[in-house]
């Protein structure tokens, strides 16, 4: 029997599981890479410690599956997209990664839009740009750490990085280059009138060449075969930013299903053969289905909020109860009812859904509200800042069937019915616990040879579980508070300048 690997670097955590050809989890491992704030708004980590956690998640799982290392027809990656890690002349980190959740580079945003620069990028990029794309924090270099640019022989995104470590050739790969605002997406390549554009001319030769996710892009070397348990020579395909890895592995293979990704960052998006060129949504990237764009509403807004509201203020709770944090979490939510009044929670602890200096807030506190009004606020604030971006997409789509949902929500039922009734639409899971490792997998798959292309791999690779639909009492309910908390996030962007 074939399997094939499929490793996802998240902010914090990577994971590598061992799938069978028709999409059957084997073995898991997973380890985490800790988060370094040198600075406010700064999130980063140390490339090298990243690298030693790549290389023992895969070795853990290829023991835990007890397979022989020559059955693995292919290794992908997925990884968060944004971000920024670069490797030096001197074949080594330059400094360490900055992952994405980073906002250090917001002043450059405001400028960029302020004086045009941002406007005539979009004629290229399609795309506006954000404070955690390479092109910002590029910029943010070049003008506080500029040694570290010169030193720089190829810049990567997180999972190009890790793949050049496993095979010594650096690649692009199209998911995460056409979501840098450093490719043109017109021509599907770099463009020097728009490195000039950013002030960043002298990137030039240092930005890899561009793959598609499921080309062949090196092999295992026998430095990683050492240090993983992989053959060496095994096949290593392109692979996918993670929210390409998850649409794909939710079976998003035309046009009408919504996929939302409710994890460190809110995702939202759906794909379509033409961009959406009115300003009206964040993001056009190229999907990883040629001839497709990933249309995509997005900010650091989704569960990493909650999980920080758990970690910080139910930890002593669930220890005295005896019980799972989130299971105590999920119950204090489940015990006010959706249409009791909760203060408004707007989720900006890493930045806004429009503006990166967004801070997390409570509104409307009095002294009947109690910790699981709290608790109820956070899920609701969460659920409703998809639903800003969700209703921006909606603009743009004639029919959506249902949303499919990945991310840390679909853990809790509750949730996921709530945001059924919150988004107005039914909400399709899937029977897979690692989407994207899945989407890596389904990568490899291709590359290797298994399938013709991604939409067979997807077709024999993904099975979709329980499906939610909208509760039209509660739906009705929501609706209401969402009116108020819209409003309330509306007043609130002219403040976040004072913090």
């Amino acid at each position: 029997m074939k399997y094939v690997m499929g490793v996802d670097h998240g902010g914090t955590s990577s994971k590598a599981v061992l799938f069978d050809l028709t999409g059957n989890e084997i073995a898991s491992a997973s380890g985490k890479t800790p988060l370094l704030t040198p600075g406010p708004g700064q999130t980063e980590r140390d490339m090298e410690a990243l690298w030693r956690v790549n290389c023992d998640v895969i070795r853990r799982a290829l023991e835990d599956a007890g397979v022989d290392p020559s059955d693995i027809a292919g290794v992908s990656f997925s990884g968060h997209g944004k971000g920024l890690y670069l490797w030096g002349a001197d074949e080594r980190p330059v400094r360490g990664g900055i992952v994405s959740t980073d906002s250090r580079a917001a002043a450059y945003i405001e400028r960029w839009n302020a004086d045009g620069t941002a406007d005539r990028a979009f004629e290229k990029t399609r795309q506006s740009v954000l404070a955690s794309q390479p092109v910002a924090l590029l910029r943010w270099l070049k003008d506080n750490e500029p040694d570290a640019l010169g030193r720089t022989r190829w810049v990567f995104g997180v999972k190009d990085y890790i793949r050049y470590r496993m095979t010594g050739e650096a690649f692009a790969e199209v998911t995460d280059a056409s979501g840098s605002s450093l490719l043109n997406l017109n021509t599907r390549g770099y463009d020097e009138e728009l490195l000039a554009l950013w002030g960043l001319s002298e990137l030039a030769g240092k930005l890899p060449p561009v793959r598609y996710s499921s080309e062949v892009c090196g092999t295992v070397s026998a430095e990683c075969a050492a240090l993983t348990g992989l053959k060496a020579g095994t096949p290593v395909a392109g692979g996918l930013f993670d929210i390409d890895a998850c649409a794909i592995s939710m079976g998003v293979v035309g046009e009408d299903y919504l996929a939302v990704i409710a994890g460190t960052w809110s995702i939202n998006e759906y794909i379509a053969k033409d961009p959406v060129l009115d300003r009206s949504v964040k993001m056009n990237s190229l999907y990883c289905l040629p001839g497709y764009y990933l249309i995509e509403e997005c900010s650091p807004t989704s569960a990493s909020n909650q999980e920080w509201f758990v970690g910080e203020f139910l930890k002593e709770l669930a220890a005295a109860e005896g019980a799972p944090v989130y299971e105590v979490a999920g119950a204090l939510v489940q015990s006010i009812p959706a249409r009791e009044d909760c203060p408004v929670f707007l989720p900006y602890l890493f930045g806004g859904a429009d503006d990166a200096r967004a801070r997390a807030s409570f509104i409307g506190i009095d002294s009947r509200h109690t910790r699981a009004h709290l608790m109820r606020a956070v899920y609701e604030g969460i659920a409703f800042g998809h639903k800003l971006h969700v209703d921006r997409l909606m603009a743009h789509r004639r029919q959506t069937r249902a949303a499919r949902m990945a991310g840390g929500v679909v853990n809790s039922p509750m949730w996921v019915q709530m945001f059924s009734d919150i988004l107005g639409l039914p909400i399709e899971t899937i029977q897979a616990k690692e989407l994207g490792c899945l989407g890596a997998a389904m990568a490899a798959a291709v590359a290797a040879g298994a399938y013709p292309d991604l939409q067979a791999a997807a077709g024999a690779m993904v099975r979709v579980g329980k499906i939610y639909r909208p509760d039209p009492a509660k739906a009705e309910a929501y609706q209401k508070k969402y009116e108020r908390y819209v409003r309330i996030e509306r007043a609130m962007r002219g403040c976040w300048g004072i913090l």
